[in-house]
């Protein structure tokens, strides 16, 4: 790997990434920000989690000319969380250059971005309906753009905002750099570099760099009507410090967040029917620490980067490989170790398998836990936090209360009422969860399983025969122009896209 000193980058961008903490790049980084700098068209094609809003945030940067007032970048993105997100990392890594970055998308007051807009931003990061309300209003103004992004461009296809895409390339010059980056490359992915892109350089990141290998995989083959019993002694034995369980639909997210709670743990869900704020303040806890667990739909947590998740519990296998490496990216992050489980019924094993050879990368099986050895692990805990307080030997206020005890009961039973006083027993308060549809594996036709993300009445998504098309979580806000745009998209992906 490169060091970013050793990329020919400028030294307002240089002192901003010696401040963010960065030394050396990652392969989609250094392979992508010295042709980027030369003026080239750039594919890469790389996954979440791997560094690819710098690696294409710095040569943005570096085009950018403070002492001009007009839009000379756009970044365009699939969902609000990942605007946000990419708006925050390049204005970060503009902290020395002083260029102003905005981000616009559903679900947020318009009349506000409209003020916004009127501050001469240098770069606007959005949400592609968003962006082209913007200039059907004529409040965004495209004519002076020297850099387009498209940050997840297979996202926005699958959520059919290809059609607005090429609405909002056709306002920019024709003379201008574009920066592709897709984690697949799909036909119509191809058309759009073809179409507006000038001999586009290709930098690809292999599957292998992706899929971590910090990260523990394992699987657990459980039936449905059992998969929250397991889950909650995986909780109780393993302890995670931070934990996301993903789910496969917003019905599913909102009855596991409060089946958890009432079994005593603190969890809370994120998906595409809550409000933006909701959706910050349930983060902001959780990177806190103030929950432990956040259950969350693909679509909601894709491209949030949250640092210091130590599990991952895919309560609901992923709808296709690409899914599952975004998922267990979560963890495994900044060179430390993760854990990732995936739950599955003995009819997706086969799907399981698929996910592997995809993926190249096997998992290992481990058996569903015992309450009695959920119970143990609990115990274990409560052993620790007493040896802990031991250890630290600030006892002396409790000697005498201790010896008063000691007077009337045995050690044994003392230090076991205390293990019994600290520990938290398995809670088996009965839970239902509504059931999903099994997943198949593709080679076994497919149907039935992928009806994506449901609404919370429990009806079928927008899958059409065989379940094959996107998911129906609304990342643009209720009412937006975003999630109007992907209702209509479903029409427009077809099975052989999303494969």
């Amino acid at each position: 790997m490169a060091l970013f000193k050793e990329l020919g980058l400028s030294d307002d961008i240089m002192k901003s990434i010696n401040r963010m903490g960065f030394e050396e790049a990652t392969p989609i980084q250094s392979e992508t920000i010295p042709v980027a700098l030369t003026g080239k068209d750039v594919i890469g094609q790389a996954q979440t989690g791997t560094g690819k809003t710098i690696a294409f945030g710095l040569p943005l940067l570096e085009n950018v000319d403070v002492k001009n007032d007009s839009i000379q970048g756009i970044v365009i993105a699939p969902t609000r969380e990942l605007a946000i997100q990419v708006a925050e990392e390049i204005y970060k890594a503009s902290y020395h250059k002083r260029a102003r970055v905005l981000s616009v998308f559903g679900g947020q007051d318009i009349s506000r971005q409209i003020r916004s807009l009127k501050k001469n931003p240098h770069i606007v990061v959005g949400t592609p309906g968003r962006l082209l309300d913007h200039i059907n209003r004529k409040t965004l103004r495209l004519q002076n753009v020297n850099t387009v992004v498209l940050d997840e461009a297979d996202e926005m296809l699958n959520m059919g905002f290809i059609e607005d895409i090429e609405k909002i390339l056709a306002e920019t010059p024709e003379q201008k750099q574009t920066l592709l980056f897709s984690a697949t490359m799909p036909a119509p992915i191809r058309a759009i570099a073809e179409r507006f892109m000038s001999e586009p350089v290709s930098v690809k990141v292999k599957a292998k760099e992706v899929t971590v290998s910090n990260i523990q995989q394992y699987y657990v083959e459980v039936p449905e009507k059992k998969k929250f019993d397991t889950l909650t002694r995986l909780l109780d034995i393993q302890s995670p410090e931070l934990a996301i369980i993903f789910g496969r639909t917003k019905r599913r997210v909102d009855e596991l967040s409060d089946a958890l709670n009432v079994r005593g743990y603190s969890a809370e869900g994120i998906h595409g029917d809550l409000s933006q704020a909701k959706r910050m303040s349930v983060l902001r806890k959780f990177k806190e620490g103030s929950i432990d667990v956040l259950v969350a739909t693909d679509v909601a947590a894709r491209g949030l980067d949250i640092s210091g998740v130590t599990h991952v519990y895919n309560f609901d296998i992923p709808q296709d490989p690409e899914s599952y490496v975004h998922r267990i990216g979560r963890t495994g992050r900044a060179g430390k170790s993760g854990l990732a489980i995936t739950f599955v019924s003995p009819r997706e094993v086969s799907y399981l398998h698929h996910v592997e050879r995809v993926t190249k990368r096997k998992m290992d099986r481990m058996k569903a836990p015992t309450l009695d050895e959920a119970l143990e692990g609990q115990q274990k805990m409560s052993m620790e936090k007493l040896t802990q307080a031991v250890e630290a030997q600030n006892l002396g206020f409790y000697r005498n209360a201790a010896e008063q005890l000691l007077e009337e009961h045995d050690a044994v039973t003392l230090v076991s009422a205390a293990l019994k006083l600290f520990t938290k027993e398995p809670d088996e308060t009965p839970i239902r969860l509504t059931e999903e549809a099994p997943m198949h594996s593709r080679r076994g036709g497919g149907g039935g399983g992928r009806s994506g993300d449901r609404n919370r009445s429990g009806g079928k998504g927008h899958g059409g025969k065989g379940g094959w098309n996107k998911r129906s979580d609304n990342r643009g806000g209720s009412g937006s122009r975003d999630a109007n745009a992907k209702r209509q998209g479903y029409k427009r992906s077809s099975r052989k896209e999303r494969v």
